[in-house]
């Protein structure tokens, strides 16, 4: 994989990179089937979570005590596995994503496998915005523990908005493909990156947010709310 940073689950040269992952990365069985299978029958594999950013979430989750979850950008559904796995048994996902099919064609017969964690997850065939829209609707701003951002890029800043607004304070958002393999240090950006670029400095500057940039898996930017 080309640029600074590299997914774990692909080939590089970087031995510290290797050696952190190593001591971090625990999955799951499910999780690790999940992979497995998204990476050899899926020709957009590259869009699967990297398994480091999903372990750091699990964590986070578990030192707030999550219950409420947002999962923008479900693909195969690793990451909305991952969150399901960390959370009580009255925890629950909303994961979005405005196509099904990679799911319905690898994720949920393995997330099946286990009802007690298929039932925590909620899957929502639409656009991310107009389920956060409807959320926020319906009142539940301020009633989320939780949000990964990991969908179509050009929307980024707008996902952070709508799930800061839904997360209580102290919640916490992750922002996945933070540093796109590098390119938002780049002069020259295509419209994905300016985006990503522009997410990343609105969370830093933002006044409701205590944030934090790190160099793992493709990038992974940490807000808390406050």
């Amino acid at each position: 994989m080309s640029g600074t940073v590299s997914k774990s689950y692909y080939e590089h040269d970087d031995k510290v990179i290797d050696y952190c992952n190593k001591l971090t990365i625990k999955l799951h069985p499910m999780q690790q089937e999940l992979q497995d299978s998204t990476l050899a029958n899926h020709k957009m594999s590259v869009m699967l979570g990297a398994p480091e950013v999903l372990t750091i979430g699990q964590n986070f989750l578990k030192l707030i005590h999550a219950k409420k979850v947002l999962d923008i950008g479900t693909f195969t559904g690793a990451s909305a596995l991952a969150w399901a796995l960390a959370l009580p048994d009255d925890g629950q996902v909303i994961s979005m994503d405005v196509d099904s099919s990679a799911l319905d064609q690898i994720g949920r017969p393995v997330i099946e496998k286990c009802p007690k964690t298929a039932k925590k997850i909620k899957f929502h065939t639409e656009s991310a915005i107009d389920t956060l829209d409807r959320l926020i609707a319906d009142g539940q701003s301020g009633t989320f523990d939780f949000s990964f951002i990991d969908a179509d890029k050009v929307n980024y800043s707008n996902y952070y908005d709508k799930s800061l607004q839904l997360l209580k304070p102290g919640g916490v958002i992750l922002v996945d493909n933070a540093l796109w393999s590098g390119s938002v240090t780049k002069e020259n950006k295509d419209e994905s990156t300016k985006a990503i670029d522009a997410c990343n400095q609105h969370i830093s500057q933002d006044p409701k947010s205590n944030s934090f940039l790190v160099n793992t898996g493709d990038g992974l930017h940490v807000a808390f709310k406050i």
